[in-house]
């Protein structure tokens, strides 16, 4: 669904096969995020996301590439190897202090597929052992190098996208400002994708209050991850912090950007959307009322995820093709 046939609303209630998910979860009586340590949330994230009965893809491979503090990991999905692919490279979500390689390969496995791309996942530096900049210096790290060597994977350098979930979304909006202040990555970004990102450290979005209990994700999980991943308070009025909060965001790569009715991360995902749109980026907006945080990893078992994800993959192939907010 996108927002020209809804607005940045909720239902009423969740989709029953969420329910179903967000009910089994609840059974296991675990705490928030943030109420845990981050070495056991860590744990818990592993487990809960983990890969079970990941798709099929032709070639997945795992690789290291010199980052700005050592081995950078890598993991290359190529759904078809001997064709020359567009690329996307992925950022994980985890509130910047979670996530690994494993918890997003369901997704970037759907991708690679139904997309036709190589998706080249990120192993970005976590929080709080590694603050802002860190996990952002990564991202921009690997969107070069596969400029520079994507045609040794298959890919076609001419034709990056770059996408991440959650505060994976933030380090892809946070890259194409890199790019566009800095350049250096030697390669155009095609398109971003912002699945429900994290774009705002000032927590003042109305739906962190509709939505402050989830599921899957609180307001107060929001706020330890920026107290867990700022080096100071000083970072929140960083833009690649806070891309929301840009001066200006005229001149990025197309977006697409997807949000949740029960995220309370919605309002300002639909504020980027229409902030792109204002500043003459061609932008779609994609809203799941019926949603939570985090859905396009329950494809497997939620229908309207599936479908959203197909969605996804469409602009992918369709090589972010839309005119202003198109649906």
């Amino acid at each position: 669904m996108t927002d020209a046939d809804t607005d940045a609303g909720a239902a009423d209630e969740l989709d029953p096969q969420v329910r179903q998910v967000v009910d089994e979860a609840a059974s296991l009586g675990l705490p928030g995020w943030s109420a845990l340590s981050v070495e056991s949330a860590r744990r818990l994230e592993d487990e809960l996301f983990g890969p079970t009965d990941p798709p099929t893809v032709e070639r997945v491979s795992d690789v290291a590439i010199d980052g700005p503090d050592g081995d950078l990991p890598l993991r290359v999905y190529h759904p078809a190897p001997g064709e020359t692919l567009p690329a996307l490279c992925f950022f994980h979500g985890g509130l910047w202090a979670l996530g690994t390689l494993d918890s997003i390969d369901e997704v970037c496995r759907r991708l690679a597929r139904r997309a036709r791309r190589v998706v080249v996942s990120v192993d970005y530096r976590l929080a709080p052992e590694h603050p802002f900049p860190a996990g952002l210096d990564d991202c921009v790290t690997a969107v070069a190098w596969v400029g520079e060597h994507g045609a040794a994977l298959g890919a076609d350098p001419t034709r990056v996208a770059v996408g991440g979930t959650s505060a994976g979304g933030n380090l892809t909006a946070s890259t194409c400002l890199y790019a566009r202040e800095f350049g250096g990555l030697d390669v155009d970004v095609e398109g971003q994708l912002l699945l429900y990102p994290m774009l705002d450290s000032g927590l003042e979005a109305t739906s962190l209050d509709d939505r402050a209990d989830g599921p899957l994700l609180t307001r107060r999980d929001i706020a330890w991850a920026y107290e867990t991943y700022l080096r100071s308070p000083v970072d929140r009025h960083n833009p690649f912090v806070s891309p929301l909060r840009t001066d200006s965001l005229a001149g990025l790569p197309p977006a697409l950007v997807v949000t949740a009715g029960f995220d309370p991360l919605r309002d300002e995902g639909a504020a980027y959307a229409a902030a792109l749109t204002e500043a003459g980026v061609p932008t779609r907006h994609d809203h799941e009322p019926a949603m939570p945080h985090g859905f396009l990893s329950l494809a497997a078992d939620v229908d309207v995820a599936d479908a959203a994800l197909g969605r996804v993959a469409d602009v992918l192939r369709g090589g972010f093709a839309f005119d202003g907010t198109d649906g």
